[in-house]
């Protein structure tokens, strides 16, 4: 089951998203909790790693948000190297500050502003094995130094679900409480992150949240475009990791948001992704009979352990996400009949062996 056939035909969705543009707005646009919650904070943002793949968005929705909320003289500052075309223009045109810099860089972060909240982005996943002292560097040592740095701001810091060992499908997804079990140096090296945040604020009582994600999803990258993609080609679909969760992009970030208003001494984790447990067969099904095209080849047999999270502490905080697997999927069928853009990215959803 993708969960997506409990909601009734009279759900009513959302228009389809034609453009890039309209892709943006929607992910940029805050809801009244949103709103209400960082206005219910203090002092400037700054988001470390804007450039990456869900950096612009949050950024904007940051912007846009403070602006609802009639904050519009607290700045939004951005910091990443802007190695993408395009994106440190954009992010300016929109009211967002930025600030070009290598973080790895010696100086880089004394010379950063003080503020009093911090979204903590930089990270690197693909491209880690054959260069794992660089993914050690950005991923824990970088952390450490971002903790002493800002030890008096409230600290938001993406990690990721791989921190957790693969579990029974049946056992629903790991929970906050769980031990970790990180496979491979990838999701090691992501521990080793939250373990540095860890340190610095129970030395400092700096305030945060760490948010062990999995996995954010829009039109041009994620899981359900990995899926959606290869049964529109009529290529395989791998089901060897059977299950997944999803979650909006929109709605990922707007938990990050809104955390800096939550972050507490010493930090703690918290597990964000959307209620569903996903059959990716089911899913696969699913987007051929949306094509109209016959039910696609799978790859491998499931099996009966897989990478969830149970995102139950974050939807009880913050409800539900706004945007449902449903929407999600009528977006996607939508957006790659008609050639939308994709960030060939792929998830790697897949991997068993935490090799990225």
């Amino acid at each position: 089951m993708t969960d997506a056939d409990a909601h009734t035909a009279s759900d009513a969705l959302e228009p389809p998203l034609d453009d890039e543009a309209a892709l943006e707005a929607r992910l940029a646009r805050p809801g009244a909790a949103l709103v209400a919650d960082l206005a219910r904070t203090e002092g400037d943002l700054l988001i470390l790693g804007v450039g990456g793949k869900m950096g612009p968005s949050l950024a904007l929705l940051a912007r846009n948000a403070l602006d609802a909320a009639g904050a519009s003289r607290r700045k939004v500052i951005g910091v990443a190297r802007f190695s993408e075309p395009g994106v440190r223009e954009r992010l300016e045109q929109a009211g967002v500050e930025t600030i070009a810099a290598d973080l790895l860089a010696p100086g880089a972060l004394e010379r950063l502003p003080d503020v009093r909240n911090v979204v903590y982005m930089a990270a690197r996943k693909f491209g880690s094995t054959g260069d794992e002292p660089l993914t050690w560097a950005m991923n824990t040592y970088l952390a450490g130094r971002v903790a002493e740095r800002y030890a008096t701001a409230r600290i938001v810091a993406f990690s990721s679900g791989n921190v957790y060992p693969l579990t029974p499908v049946a056992q629903g997804g790991s929970v906050e409480d769980d031990v970790p079990g990180p496979v491979g140096e990838y999701a090691q090296s992501v521990l080793g992150r939250e373990r540095l945040f860890q340190h610095f604020s129970a030395l400092h009582g700096t305030p945060g949240v760490l948010l062990r994600l999995n996995y954010a999803a829009e039109l041009r990258y994620g899981v359900l475009v990995d899926v959606a993609r290869k049964v529109f080609a009529g290529a395989p679909v791998s089901v060897s990791m059977g299950h997944v969760n999803v979650i909006w992009q929109g709605d990922a970030n707007t938990v990050a948001l809104r955390a800096l208003a939550d972050c507490e001494a010493p930090t703690r984790p918290l597990n964000l992704t959307g209620p569903e447990l996903i059959s990716v067969r089911a899913l696969a099904r699913d987007f051929a009979a949306a094509f109209g095209l016959p039910a696609p080849a799978m790859e491998g047999t499931e099996a009966p352990t897989a990478l969830l999270n149970n995102a139950a502490r974050c939807l009880r905080r913050y409800g539900p996400p706004e945007v449902s697997l449903r929407q999600m999927m009528a977006w996607v069928v939508h957006w790659v009949r008609l050639g939308g853009r994709s960030l060939a990215r792929p998830t790697k959803f897949e991997v068993r062996d935490g090799r990225f």
